[in-house]
């Protein structure tokens, strides 16, 4: 995810009076070139991001739009909002939900069972900390998945008997999402990316040491 820099990786308008969830609502209808996220009444406009990260996001979102081809679950890109709660709405690059009320012509998501975050150096830290807790939180969400811009490498917090685990996928390997069904080579979510690949001596030297 990319947000224009500025206060804590975020740009916020410039007015910075508080505004009404029906008023960013409002701001999202009509702005139409931009993207928004809400905070607790403040408002931060999203940034376009780099060719890696849109090529990475969009390689995800086709691969999961065709494992789940024919199934109940939907995956959507960044134009689609999240209600985090009352007073929070993200916009996060992959989600994908399994809940029908989450179809049509409506444009808020309220129950996604799996998010995930291009990183971005602008955003990371946010994704990695307090976006991390806010998604957690959420009772659908069963597994959030952070994709590194830098290295073929995903990590993920699963959701196993009511806790959060931590694993990880590097070059090679298969991303299995038990919450969905599906699985799929890391390396297709990386088509098209000019990126260094380890080998796969280097990546058991790595682990063994």
């Amino acid at each position: 995810m990319y947000f224009l820099p500025m206060e804590n990786n975020f740009m916020a308008l410039e007015h910075r009076q508080v505004m009404t969830v029906e008023e960013y609502f409002h701001l999202e209808e009509t702005d139409t070139e931009n993207r928004y996220e809400y905070i607790d009444g403040q408002v931060y406009m999203m940034a376009g991001g780099t060719f890696n990260h849109s090529t990475i996001s969009g390689n995800i979102h086709s691969i999961l739009r065709d494992l789940l081809r024919g199934k109940p679950c939907r995956v959507y890109n960044s134009d689609i909002k999240v209600q985090i709660s009352q007073k929070r709405y993200f916009h996060p690059d992959i989600t994908v939900t399994c809940d029908p009320r989450d179809r049509g012509t409506g444009d808020l998501l309220q129950s996604p069972r799996v998010i995930f975050e291009v990183l971005s150096p602008s955003t990371e830290i946010a994704d990695r900390t307090w976006k991390l807790q806010n998604y957690l939180a959420l009772p659908t969400l069963e597994e959030y998945i952070l994709v590194n811009t830098r290295s073929f490498k995903m990590e993920i917090y699963r959701k196993e008997n009511g806790r959060w685990m931590y694993d990880t996928y590097k070059a090679h390997e298969t991303v299995t999402l038990p919450s969905l069904g599906v699985r799929f080579s890391l390396r297709d979510a990386y088509i098209d990316i000019e990126l260094e690949e380890p080998s796969l001596e280097d990546e058991s030297d790595h682990e063994t040491n």
